[in-house]
This record gives C-alpha cells, structure tokens and sequence, in this order.
C-alpha cells in the first residue's frame, strides 16, 4: 500500500514549527526548534499555515452571484431566546435571537442531519436536540460534540424594522462546514522515522485529537495509526445498521488525509511504547520516534469462554466485515445474541427484518438494568418481545454446538437449547491496554489509563483519550470515571490536542448517548452508575417517557433514623424531584428534554442545589441560632412577609452558591431539624401562626429550616413540599 496511508520507510527528516511567543519557554511540539511563518493570532495562539494555502477573506463568499438576500421577518416576530427557521428560496435558515441581536446559521446539526430549530438555545449556544452537539450562534462553530463540523454563519442586516439575510447558494445546499485548518509544512513526511505528534488509535478521539491540532494551527508532521484496514469509520454505525459499507460509515474522505497532511498507518499494531526515548515498536518491527503520544486504543470486546468456542459462525461486532457478514447468515435463520446491553439490542432489533428467529441471551434479570433500571428495562423488553425477539434471561451460555464446523446451536446452562446459524455475542468490551504494561504508563487495576482533566497521563507528553481511559467528571465531583461514549471520546480528543499546545483546557462535556430500536430514540445524558432511584414521568407502556436517575446518599434513612421526618415518606411521591440528586436522564419521544438537562449540567449549575445534609444534621443547633430570623420568616413570623415559593433566599445558609439562582431555578426543600431540647439550645422562639400559614400543622417541637435545590419541573417540587408537610396553601 502506497501513500501516506501505507507504513513509511524509515529515514532522516528536518522538521520545522514555531510556538507563539507566550509559550517559547515551554517545551516545544518540534524538536529542531525552526520556525515556520506566523500567519496570524488569534485566540492568543499563533497559528502556522502553508505558504500556499491562503488565510480567509472578510466574506467566505467570493462572489454576489452566488448569493442571496431576503427578508425573513419583522424585528419584533421573535423575542430574545426564540428560534425559528425560515426561507430565503434556495434552502433554509436558523434565524436565533439573542440578547436583542439577530444570528442566521445553518438549520441543520451537521452530524445525523436533526432540525436545530427543536434544539435548546442557552448561553450563546444551540443543541441539537437528538445528539446533544453545541452550536456557537455568533460563529457556527462546533463547541461541543459528536460531529466534526460546525455550521455555516449568515450575514444578517436590520432596515427598516425588517430582518434580511444574505447567504450563499452552495453553503444553504450544504448545510455544513469544516474548519480552516493548517496544512504539514514537512516535504516527504511520510517517508521519516519520527514525527511530531503519533496518535495510536484512530477512532473518534484520534481522529477529533488530529482535526483539532490542525484547526489550531499546528503545521507538523501528524501520523495516526490503527489495527483497522480502512480510515476512521463511524463505529456506533455498525450495531445499528449491520449492512453498511466502508465507505458509507467513513468519518473523512481520503482525499482529507492528504489534503491536510494526516498520515494513517492501517493494519499497525503497536507492541512497544518506550517513554524513556519517546518510541514506539510495532508488531513487524517498525520503529517510529514521536514528540508528543496520543493513546486512544479503544476497548477489545469479551469473547465466550463456554466450550465449542472455536466453532464458525460466532462474531463480535467490531468491523464492518463483521457486521456484512453477520447480515448475510442471518437472512432466514436463526440468530442469538449473547448480551442485552446496547450493542446486542441494537443488532437483535435489526435482525428481526432479516432473520426467521431473534433470541437474546442475558445474564440479569431484564436489559439494560444496570444502565437503565428495571422499569425502563422492561418497557424495552416487552417493545421487543411484541417484534418477535425471544429472551432468556438469568441464565448464560455453556456450550456451542457445531454441524460440519458450523454453528447449529446454543445450549444455556439452564438447560435449553435455542438453534442458531449465527451468534452474536455483546458481553462488554476490556481496555485495549496490554501492551502498555510494561512501558512507566500507569494502569489501574482493570488496565484502564488513567488522566487528569488535561487528558495527561503519568507521563509528561504522553496523553490518553476515548473507551480506554478513566478521567475526573467534572460534574460529579471529580470522581474517576470511565465512559466509552462516542461523544466523550470526542471531547477527549480536543482536549488532549489543546494541552498538546499548551492551552490548558480541561475536560467538561457532560456524556451524552443515543440509540435506535425500532423506530425509536432513546437519549441519555449524565453519569447514573450507581443510581439509587429511578423517577418515571409518561406512559411506559407507550413508550413516551422521561427518566430521571437520582442519588439518595442516605438522606432518607439519615432522616428517619433521626426522628427528623413527620413520618416515612411514601414509596411514590408524586414528584419528578425526590431525590437527592439527579444524575441522568433518559427519554423516550420526549425530545428534547434530555438535550435541556444537558444544557442545565453544562452550564455549571446542577439539577438541584447540592446541600450537605450530614453537615446540617450534625450541626443544627448552631444553625437554627444563626438563621432563627430567617427560620421566623419563612415560617410566616409576626411582623414579617412570607416569601412565595420559588423566592426562597440561599445567599444565608450553608453550603449556598455564591450567587443566586434564578427564581424559576430556585425551589423549596423541607427537612424536619431539631427536637424541642434543641430548640431551646438554639435561643430561637417557636414560630407562631398567622395568615400566610393558616393551616400548616406546625409541631412546636419540629420547626423547619428550608433550603433549596433546582429541578426543571417546579410543579411537581411544590407538590412534593405539600406532601411531606401536609400543606394546604401555596403561600410561604
């Protein structure tokens, strides 16, 4: 194979860069230490671009014959913080306004093609409401992801209280748009043993780690290697639609590779990393030095261990030869899928069009339980059952059974038998790591790799990214995490090509996951491993529901435990907002609340206000003397004016943000504090009727201290509040 898609022939190679001039005393990407032209700054990053390529013009339009210009509406026809998409003859336009100003962008998320108009728009910003990728509306650009290319950005003018847009022809047709992206300075490159920056992987981190590099204007020499034998591919793509082709799943034409100076090494294995003298070994005995590392192996998925395991027929979902192949034997057979997660419903929920019987093997009690919860699990279960899906739940496989070397069947350790020509097996995947055990690169005890939130490893130089990495989320209070998202891994290959740089970025997208079945879309936002309850608002059975997964953290038993609850807290109160703490969402023909709650964890602020109850316990009197005034207030003291809900004031209490929320943001939560023996510790007078709490069945030995947290649905906190203190007005 020739080209720079073929394994270069090791020799000698000058290579030429220039860091601005803020980072010339940190260590450089090159190691000869020449520069190539400064073609501009911007963003405080000086960016490098071949002498031939030319910078943009003011206008990416060259010409007006290529243009066109309307009047879309009147100024007043929207208000700040509406979207609407509108006409101009030769396609459609996103018309936002923002802050009294007027943006026109592309219409259309450049990843799977969803109508941005149905997104959210928050902070400057709109997402796609299928995906969850970020829009700049001042600039189209792609700010968060999955996709790789941002939107086309239109000139709009205001005459005459009118809103008229001007755009190009080609760019209303095509509704995407790459980058301005530097090109390799280096002649020859791929005929060198080093380079400048080795990306080992070429999956969504690597790819996103290579495109980035080159937007921000790094010109070096960029080699990316992978164990596949064709160009980074769209791999959720392959459970989903099994008969793909290659070039249908592929993520860039090869013409991108070359055009940009992008060298992918196909069918490389790397054996070796050698961080002592930055070296990589691959498995033919090729020897490529690097600069800066990249590590986005991915994950290897989980084989069958059961006896027959050598027989034909029986695949992982890992290429897109596999899943051809699956497709093929499939068709008027019978199919088993051993695996209820996403990938294996996915590909049963294919098969049920092709093969004559679909059988899904799992060892828990329903799919998905783990990720999901059991009420949702079933709801999807049952969807598949009524599309002729056969399960086996509880139970594993133990042998496969063969006829002339081929499989003919599937015996379960509960002893059924279940006949299948092909088996797909979707048991979970490990990091691909093992070649890394022996190179100063650590690992945590399951051979993941672990970062910090520059995507930095252990090693100076030497980052990680994508389904093989654990890194600190950032909102979830850091915690190490691992989240093989094909979103995530985007994210993480950004940032780990910024800190290549030395532009100190830091990992802060919350995860976002998707799937089809059937028809239908089910979206996923946060981190709910681990989650304690699951609150369900719709109709499951209908399949039009929202999911929230929440946190307790013993607040409930602490409470209890503690004679602190008037009594015990119904099994379903009739509240979106009983937890502690919302940590995910999933729906289901809801869109697009999942992409709302993103936005609200993107933007710094949590689902609702976190509070330390251990601390407020463990404290209370003190508490109840520091704020007995507010404690009196809210209560609806003489002399005082209750606050209405919703207006409760946060800035007194422990453990406040250091600004206020919003009143729609801003709701009540009550947590019976103290005894009469601490009342009287706190010098506090009980509180006393009056009009605004008429009604309330205050206990002279419980008064309450309120506090807040945030929800998207204040309803159904109020109507929380009201079952736990039995109130019967709404006034506070």
């Amino acid at each position: 194979m020739g080209g720079c898609f073929s394994k270069p022939k090791p020799v000698e190679l000058k290579i030429e860069v220039v860091l601005p001039e803020k980072e010339r005393g940190k260590e450089e990407l090159s190691a000869s230490g020449k520069g190539s032209p400064r073609a501009y700054q911007g963003n405080g990053t000086a960016r490098h671009f071949h002498t031939e390529e030319r910078l943009p013009a003011p206008h990416p339009y060259a010409g007006t014959q290529d243009c066109v210009e309307a009047a879309v509406c009147h100024v007043k026809d929207l208000e700040n913080g509406q979207m609407r998409e509108v006409e101009l003859g030769w396609g459609k336009v996103l018309l936002v306004k923002e802050n009294g100003e007027f943006h026109a962008l592309g219409h259309k998320c450049p990843h799977y093609g969803a109508p941005l108009v149905k997104g959210v728009l928050s902070r400057g910003r709109v997402r796609c409401p299928w995906h969850g990728a970020c829009f700049n509306i001042s600039t189209g650009d792609l700010e968060d992801f999955p996709g790789l290319d941002s939107l086309h950005k239109f000139q709009v003018k205001i005459e005459k209280e009118k809103v008229y847009v001007w755009a190009s022809k080609q760019a209303l047709q095509l509704q995407r748009r790459t980058k301005v992206m530097a090109k390799c300075i280096s002649p020859s490159a791929g005929h060198s043993g080093s380079t400048n920056v080795l990306i080992v992987g070429a999956g969504a981190a690597g790819l996103v780690c290579a495109e980035t590099l080159r937007q921000e204007g790094f010109s070096d020499r960029i080699v990316l290697c992978t164990l596949d034998r064709h160009l980074p591919y769209d791999r959720p793509k392959l459970s989903k639609s099994l008969d793909a082709q290659p070039e249908q799943l592929a993520l860039r034409p090869k013409e991108f590779f070359r055009a940009y100076g992008i060298e992918v090494l196909t069918e490389a294995q790397v054996v070796t990393v050698d961080v002592r003298n930055k070296k990589v070994v691959f498995k033919d005995g090729f020897k490529l030095e690097y600069n800066k590392l990249l590590l986005a192996p991915g994950s290897s998925p989980k084989t069958l261990s059961c006896k027959g395991k050598e027989v034909e027929n029986v695949f992982t979902i890992r290429t897109p030869e596999d899943a051809n192949r699956v497709v093929r034997l499939a068709r008027g057979r019978n199919a088993v899928v051993v695996g209820a997660g996403f990938l294996g419903m996915e590909v049963a929920a294919y098969l049920t069009e092709k093969a004559h019987s679909v059988s899904v093997v799992e060892l828990e009690e329903t799919p998905f339980r783990r990720f999901l919860g059991e009420r949702v699990g079933r709801a999807l279960m049952k969807m598949f059952e009524n599309n002729r899906v056969k399960f086996y739940m509880q139970t594993e496989v133990s042998e496969l059974r063969a006829q002339e070397g081929k499989l003919k069947e599937v015996v379960l350790k509960s002893s059924k038998v279940v006949r299948a020509d092909v088996c797909v097996v979707g048991i979970g995947a490990v990091p691909a790591t093992g070649f890394l055990r022996q190179s100063g690169i650590s690992l945590d005890s399951r051979g993941f790799i672990p970062v910090n939130k520059m995507m930095q490893t252990n090693i100076p130089g030497v980052f990680a990214a994508g389904d093989a990495v654990t890194f600190p989320l950032a909102w979830r209070n850091n915690r190490k995490v691992n989240i093989p998202h094909w979103q995530m891994a985007h994210a993480q290959g950004r940032v780990a090509a910024q800190n290549m740089l030395a532009q100190e970025a830091e990992i802060s997208t919350v995860p976002y996951l998707w799937t089809a079945m059937f028809g239908k879309s089910l979206r996923y936002a946060g981190y709910g491993e681990g989650f304690d309850d699951v609150i369900i608002q719709g109709d499951l059975e209908e399949l039009k529901f929202v999911a929230f997964y929440t946190k307790w953290t013993g607040v409930r038993q602490a409470l209890q435990e503690g004679g602190l609850l008037l009594g015990s807290p119904p099994a379903q109160p009739p509240s979106p907002c009983r937890g502690d703490e919302v940590i995910a969402v999933a729906s289901m023909n809801y869109d697009p609340i999942v992409s709302k709650v993103a936005e609200v964890l993107a933007s710094g602020r949590a689902i609702r206000k976190r509070e330390d109850r251990r601390y407020v316990l463990a404290h209370r009197e003190r508490i109840l003397s520091l704020h007995a005034a507010d404690l009196g207030r809210h209560a609806g003291a003489p002399g005082t004016e209750a606050k209405p809900w919703g207006q409760v004031p946060t800035s007194n209490f422990p453990g406040s943000p250091t600004r206020e929320p919003e009143s729609s943001q801003c709701l009540p939560w009550a947590a019976w504090l103290t005894s009469r023996e601490a009342l009287a510790a706190s010098r506090c007078s009980p509180p006393k009727a009056s009009a605004a709490t008429k009604g309330w069945p205050w206990r002279q030995d419980r008064p309450c201290l309120f506090s807040c947290y945030w929800d998207w649905s204040p309803v159904g906190a109020l109507q929380h509040i009201r079952h736990y203190l039995k109130i019967k007005t709404h006034t506070f």
